[in-house]
């Protein structure tokens, strides 16, 4: 019998809070976008479909090359499936959760920007793991997705024990009527491009690698939350988001960022930490303050993109020092967005 844990259905619930409000707030243009999103739930069937396959974390340039495969088909009448687990697979054999560089949340949000068709988030339990490959393509692949075309990565493995690959794939294509495309892994500098590389140099702070990876700056998305209103007494008023369980962040420290409001981008200075001058929070918060702007955002769902690691995350003996060293924080960044957009060479600067 499948155990249920708590604590992941608590921070399950957590998530599709948001995931409701997000969807809720732009109901206009996600009818333009009418992309499905099929999330814990196996009783389904699609038709005719070209589905791409995997974990899919980050979204990162390996995965844009399946995504944008798979969408080039929906020309020749294809439905263009992107299909994932729920969970992490690695959350369900250990006590420890895994973290993501994005949340489920954050996967969508981002996806809503893609010409994808549908999204299936399908239920990672018990049952699943042990499905064995041939089982798989046979009652998912084709029994609920309709797969005409698959697109995967070269060294794609699933089913139980991870026994199933591309030339399994391959071999049971004529059987079951459907075509396989492979695709080469992405590189950067010479090294494959994968979740597991992004999240080693997301740890160390390294942003520049990391948004090189991703094609696009890594993000946070989160509800704008009350403070403790130092900044606006400082006359630097700040947003304060706390991410959700199981994101995966950099380090503490100041950074240079850009936050997405309404879909309109105002670069910032970030703090990710505890605020430890005005008294340690208990949780790890991200806090902003965006360069000349005075909305009220308390509520808002905003996006948060981290451009470069400044410096770490500092207790000082004063409020004048703290406030002496965010305007040092306000110039430096300031003048690192001058230079970036001078030099206009990256692919992921907006």
């Amino acid at each position: 019998m499948l155990k249920i844990n708590p604590y992941k259905e608590i921070i399950l619930y957590e998530k599709w809070i948001i995931i409701i409000f997000w969807l809720a707030k732009d109901a206009t243009n996600i009818l333009e976008d009418r992309m499905d999103y099929i999330a814990e739930n196996t009783n389904f069937k699609l038709k005719n479909s070209a589905v791409t396959l995997g974990k899919f974390d980050g979204l990162h340039l390996g995965h844009q090359l399946l995504l944008e495969q798979v969408i080039s088909l929906k020309k020749q009448g294809y439905t263009a499936v992107m299909f994932s687990f729920s969970y992490h697979p690695g959350n369900l054999f250990s006590k420890k959760e895994f973290e993501l560089i994005y949340t489920e949340e954050e996967k969508l949000a981002k996806l809503r920007n893609t010409k994808m068709d549908v999204l299936v988030s399908y239920p990672f339990t018990k049952e699943t793991s042990n499905m064995e490959p041939e089982d798989f393509i046979k009652d998912v692949l084709i029994g609920k997705l309709d797969a005409k075309i698959i697109v995967v990565g070269q060294d794609f493995r699933f089913g139980h024990k991870r026994r199933g690959d591309v030339k399994l794939l391959q071999s049971l294509a004529e059987t079951y009527g459907y075509r396989v495309i492979a695709c080469e892994k992405r590189k950067y500098k010479d090294s494959i491009i994968s979740s597991s590389e992004i999240r080693k140099e997301l740890k160390e702070g390294n942003m520049e690698t990391v948004n090189e990876m991703l094609g696009q700056p890594y993000s946070i998305l989160g509800e704008v939350r009350h403070g403790r209103k130092l900044g606006r007494t400082l006359g630097l008023p700040t947003t304060n988001i706390i991410p959700v369980s199981g994101k995966l962040l950099p380090p503490c420290g100041v950074y240079a960022s850009k936050t997405i409001v309404d879909g309109i981008s105002y670069p910032g200075v970030t703090n990710i930490g505890f605020k430890p001058t005005v008294g340690a929070e208990k949780v790890k918060g991200v806090e902003t303050y965006i360069f000349d702007f005075n909305q009220d955002l308390y509520g808002k769902f905003i996006e948060v993109e981290l451009y470069t690691y400044e410096r770490p995350e500092l207790k000082f003996n004063s409020i004048e020092e703290l406030k002496q060293k965010m305007q040092e924080d306000i110039a430096f960044t300031r003048n690192y967005f001058l230079k970036l957009n001078e030099g206009n060479n990256s692919s992921y600067s907006n």
